[in-house]
């Protein structure tokens, strides 16, 4: 077994370490979601903490790790008689990315159903991690049912499994931890709230500290257990410490003043429910028993407070997680009676005695001060050709005249857009799809691996020649002929690639305004709906890709808000750049199928004849099947009706920004190739 690297090796990241001990030490805390960029040691610091750990005593033989002590009477390999069990390490499970949901819970045991004809429960990886650490990398990957199903038992405790004609309770209490890159996509709120606390972790930008990362890396990879044997005696202190603050904690007391601070904070800051102020209670009352104290104090409300309630003001994916520290402070001297006392000085994490004990090489947490944002807007408006353009200083040769970027206007439910047919994608929630995860809707051979039996379908199968098989006891003689898929329909995610007009056409502050708008309407709708996004922006004499295909859809938010405007209307070559990005993409993911967004007024300009070159680059879209929508982003009273144009060469439809809105009508485009394909 390798060596792992010492958790009080790790240099810095304190809000990490301590958000994780706090669990260690305080279960009921609910996990810690860890977010922050590649290369940041999330991953090493969870298996770190394996270590550090108690033992577990468990029943001997028991598949759900009972304790010998209160063996639970439920436990489907029991009932157990009392008696001293064994002892093991805690355990830590890791739950890949591409689990499968009978991997997760359990499942029936079909080898043991079909040969002995009996119900058997066959266990999953939260029973394996009962009373251990459940460790989910990458957990904003893992398809959404899965961290619903992961979160309600680290909730309640206990995972319950009705399915194929079993059912199952069992318990299944774990420290759960996920970390994340927030730039491949974020977790939904309703999920994030499920998790206790969040950290967020970053690269230091000291020198110092940094050579001190990898001076210690470097002579783990050399020397693995000479480099434990070195932090022996730091990792046995601490695991003393964790075994300590563990004791301690049942006779911590959590005050009717401090109570108010909790509920006062929570309320200030507009969280939803109630789990906020229940989290942030166990999280002081762990950061009290940690600093060895037994009353919690202010200062451990605070650190709470930073540690529980980022993530939960987070409304939807375009809010930055944070918190507001001055606000809070004034909260709490309010709370307390006392408006003038205090200068809401923090000592770091764990204030009050109740941080990490410091490491050597790590003297302060990384900056988290943001960079300032690159002005991109350095010349006035200008159109195409309208009477002020004559009053600007001409650009020079090459270039195109641009706006400040125009921020968008209020974003709305925006009606469903989706890909016709039937998929085979990514699961997600917009488009039809055979997907892994639905409702049954029949059966057939499986053409390779079998990952979803038809129990009915099979035990159909077999059954005529049972007899021919000589079939003289209860189990069921099956052969692999006779095994049926289970086919299931659910929803898949796409890739919505939208092409937006950032043209002088476009460049009205109040219509730009608008069209941001509508685009960051459809964003919203895409991240509620698991799809991947991209952005190809088409302006003065080519188009670019502003973002490629991602899961993050708040960066493309973020670049849509950018987005500076002016100079001629190159639709053609937006559309091209379009088909080159989506040609790359089915090349990378073949399964998940493509929906084009082209957000224009249909105009195109530049260059000889561009609205018939237009018309044959939207005929490329068509030829290839590629689902389109164009959103006309026309306005007056006298209207050309070329985005209409533009939806017929593309073999999709079109709609206005205001048939966008998903209250506006109903049922206009189910299938968005529908008109296409009827006229």
């Amino acid at each position: 077994m390798s060596t792992p690297y010492p958790f009080t090796a790790i240099v810095g990241q304190d809000d990490l370490r301590l958000g994780l001990l706090l669990n260690a030490v305080s279960p009921a805390v609910g996990g810690v979601l860890v977010r922050g960029e590649k290369g940041t040691a999330k991953s090493t610091a969870v298996r770190a903490l394996a270590a550090l750990m108690p033992e577990v005593p468990v029943v001997s033989g028991c598949r759900f790790s009972c304790d010998p002590a209160a063996p639970d009477p439920a436990c489907p390999d029991g009932p157990h008689e009392a008696g001293p069990g064994v002892s093991r390490p805690a355990r830590t499970v890791e739950l890949p990315v591409g689990a499968s949901e009978d991997r997760l819970v359990g499942a029936l045991d079909i080898e043991r159903a079909l040969s002995e004809g009996v119900k058997a429960f066959e266990p999953g990886l939260l029973a394996d991690a009962h009373r251990g650490i459940l460790y989910v990398d990458e957990v904003n990957l893992l398809h959404d049912h899965l961290v619903d199903l992961l979160l309600d038992a680290a909730a309640m405790g206990a995972s319950y499994v009705e399915r194929e004609g079993v059912s199952v309770r069992h318990a299944a209490r774990f420290l759960l931890v996920g970390t994340m890159n927030p730039e491949e996509g974020e977790l939904r709120p309703q999920l994030l709230d499920r998790f206790g606390l969040t950290v967020e972790v970053a690269a230091s930008r000291d020198t110092d500290q940094r050579v001190e990362v990898v001076r210690r890396r470097l002579a783990y990879d050399d020397d693995p257990a000479g480099f434990g044997a070195r932090w022996a005696e730091e990792e046995g202190a601490l695991r003393e410490r964790i075994a300590a603050a563990r004791l301690l904690l049942p006779r911590v007391v959590l005050g009717d003043g401090v109570l108010r601070q909790i509920a006062a904070t929570c309320a200030a800051f507009e969280v939803d429910g109630m789990r906020a102020d229940i989290v942030m209670a166990r999280t002081a009352t762990a950061l009290a028993a940690w600093a060895g104290r037994e009353e919690v104090t202010a200062e451990d409300v605070r650190q709470a407070a930073l540690l529980a309630l980022p993530h939960r003001r987070r409304r939807n994916p375009f809010d930055a997680p944070g918190l507001d520290e001055e606000k809070l402070d004034d909260t709490l001297r309010e709370a307390e009676g006392d408006p003038d006392g205090g200068d809401g000085d923090d000592d770091g994490p764990g204030g009050g005695g109740g941080g990490v004990p410091p490491q050597g090489g790590g003297p302060d947490a990384p900056d988290r001060g943001e960079a300032p944002g690159d002005d991109t807007s350095d010349s006035a408006p200008a159109g195409d050709g309208g009477p002020e353009s004559g009053q600007q200083p001409a650009p020079a040769r090459g270039s195109s005249p641009e706006q400040r970027p125009v921020g968008a206007s209020e974003p709305f439910r925006a009606k469903m857009l989706s890909v016709p047919g039937l998929g085979e994608g990514a699961a997600g929630r917009r488009s039809r799809a055979r997907t892994e995860h639905g409702r049954t809707t029949g059966a057939r051979r499986p053409e390779g691996a079998l990952t979803k039996l038809h129990l009915a379908a099979t035990v159909q199968a077999a059954a005529p020649h049972q007899r021919a098989r000589g079939r003289s006891g209860r189990g069921l003689v099956v052969r692999r002929d006779d095994l049926r898929q289970a086919t299931r329909e659910g929803r898949e995610g796409n890739l919505v690639l939208f092409v937006v007009d950032a043209s002088g056409s476009m460049a009205a502050r109040q219509r730009m305004g608008a069209v941001k708008g509508a685009v960051l309407s459809l964003l919203l709708d895409a991240y509620q709906r698991r799809d991947k996004v991209g952005l190809v922006t088409f302006r003065g004499r080519d188009a670019e890709v502003a973002l490629p295909p991602t899961s993050s859809v708040d960066a493309a938010a973020a670049r849509l808000e950018s987005l500076p405007t002016g100079g001629r209307t190159p639709l053609a070559a937006g559309l091209l750049k379009a088909h080159d990005v989506l040609r790359v993409e089915r090349l990378r993911d073949p399964s998940r199928r493509p929906l084009l967004v082209v957000v224009t007024d249909g105009r195109a300009t530049g260059g000889p004849d561009p609205v018939a070159l237009a018309a044959r680059a939207g005929r490329l879209h068509s030829a290839e099947g590629t689902a389109s929508v164009v959103v006309d982003c026309e306005t007056g009273v006298v209207r050309l009706g070329l985005a209409a144009q533009l939806a017929r060469e593309l073999g999709g439809s079109a709609v206005t920004l205001d048939e966008l809105r998903a209250d506006s009508i109903a049922g206009l485009v189910k299938d968005v190739t529908a008109a296409g394909r009827a006229a």
